[in-house]
């Protein structure tokens, strides 16, 4: 199988244009494809199962598909969900019946952004991946175990591959200004920092690197001596401002609050500065990382500083006045309060134990005495009756019951030493 069979090579993009034609040219990979390593012994044997390739953009999800077909000399057969549905597949297999009964080839069905098929897409491929009709190579950048139905996961192999260091991007880069088939005829000279700056801002990203790459050559003009030179200041200027990986709705939506919530939670204002620029520059809505620090302030910090859940929510009175760029400072001073503030999980561990009471013990009639006699056959029944009235008492401190009977002596909130929480220790003694 060609990868490659046009005449007109470069109506491809560069990326399309500089796929490795072989193992030993993907870089980055090693934990799948170097030698002895399980991936690359069944891709040089021809052997061929079910699998799924995760892993970040421009990792080399599709090139892997196209070289276990080439070495296979497998029918290849590109499914997009953005193109393709429950109808198109059978038509697949009508043509992978027909490869394999004719000219004794096995067919390579290859699905793009599998994440994007619903359950009935999914479901629609697992009677032709069960009798071998097609071999499925699903490519995702999204957690499998989340977006891919437990059917067909159990039926598949999933190989994850990782996001490309800039050191990696940096040869592809170079690879590419020394290809024929990639920038060389056109006589870029690139500076070796332009290239540090675009394998940095690429994230990892490959196709991106050499996109970036690709239009900075040819959107700069030749000297005299026919030349184009590229410096970091073009780059920048192609570039405009560095494209984060992120996915609202995706894991790396739930990664970067998770960072966010654990660097608040270990009071490091540095590190939660960090994330929290890296979702808002990402494009984060700033009120779902208000809602955040507000569940934050009472679930980490309680009562150690009753103030933080003020802040918190001050910040979330000004995300929504103000809105993105503006209220971007808002959330880091909100952030740099509640890391430096200091820490409590009484409040959080309080309720948690009372829930559970609440959903694993009898549902008792709330105490005869703490019951409001708003009707005259209310207080007649003697509801209120007993009840202590506790501004009638030193310091407004009664000392009666208030849980159901079942429950009686019960303790949820035990206060730490830290903070203004050492204060509701003492008092609660």
């Amino acid at each position: 199988m060609e990868l490659f069979s046009d005449k007109n090579i470069f109506d491809k993009p560069l990326a399309d244009r500089l796929r490795p034609k072989n193992i030993n040219e993907i870089l980055g990979q090693n934990h799948l494809l170097a030698k002895g390593k399980p991936l690359r012994t069944m891709i040089e044997k021809g052997e061929l199962h079910s699998m799924i390739f995760w892993g970040p953009p421009g990792s080399g999800k599709t090139t892997l598909a196209l070289l276990l077909a080439q070495f296979t000399k497998a029918n290849f057969v590109a499914f997009s969900a953005a193109t393709s549905g429950v109808a198109d597949i059978r038509n697949v297999i009508k043509q992978a019946e027909y490869e394999r009964k004719f000219h004794n080839k096995r067919t390579i069905l290859f699905v793009d952004e599998i994440h994007r098929f619903n359950k009935a897409q999914q479901d629609a491929f697992l009677p032709h991946v069960e009798s071998g009709r097609i071999v499925l190579i699903g490519a995702t950048t999204e957690n499998p175990s989340f977006e891919v139905i437990s059917p067909l996961l159990s039926r598949s192999k999933v190989y994850v591959l990782q996001q490309l260091s800039p050191d990696d991007l940096k040869k592809i880069l170079k690879r590419a200004l020394d290809s024929e088939i990639g920038l060389k005829p056109f006589n870029p000279s690139v500076d070796d920092k332009a290239l540090d700056y675009i394998a940095v801002i690429a994230d990892g990203d490959a196709r991106q690197a050499l996109n970036t790459l690709e239009l900075a050559v040819m959107s700069t003009e030749t000297d005299s001596k026919n030349k184009r030179h590229i410096t970091s200041e073009i780059i920048e200027d192609v570039v405009q401002r560095k494209f984060l990986l992120y996915d609202k709705s995706g894991e790396e939506h739930y990664n970067l609050i998770s960072a966010l919530h654990k660097c608040l939670r270990d009071s490091d204002p540095d590190a939660s500065v960090y994330w929290l620029a890296r979702m808002l520059e990402a494009g984060e809505d700033p009120l779902y990382i208000a809602r955040r620090l507000v569940r934050f302030a009472s679930e980490d910090i309680g009562n150690a500083d009753p103030q933080a859940l003020v802040v918190a929510n001050a910040v979330k009175e000004a995300v929504d006045f103000v809105g993105m760029p503006e209220c971007n400072t808002a959330l880091a001073q909100a952030c740099i309060y509640l890391a430096l503030a200091p820490k409590s999980n009484a409040v959080y561990k309080a309720y948690e134990a009372a829930k559970r009471d609440a959903l694993e013990t009898i549902a008792e009639p709330v105490p005869i005495h703490l019951r409001n006699p708003v009707t005259g056959l209310m207080k007649k029944l003697g509801y209120g009756k007993g009840y202590k009235y506790a501004h009638d008492y030193p310091q407004a401190k009664v000392n009666q019951e208030h849980f159901p009977k079942s429950l009686r002596g019960r303790k949820y909130y035990f206060p730490t030493e830290r903070g203004f929480e050492a204060k509701f220790k003492k008092e609660k003694k």
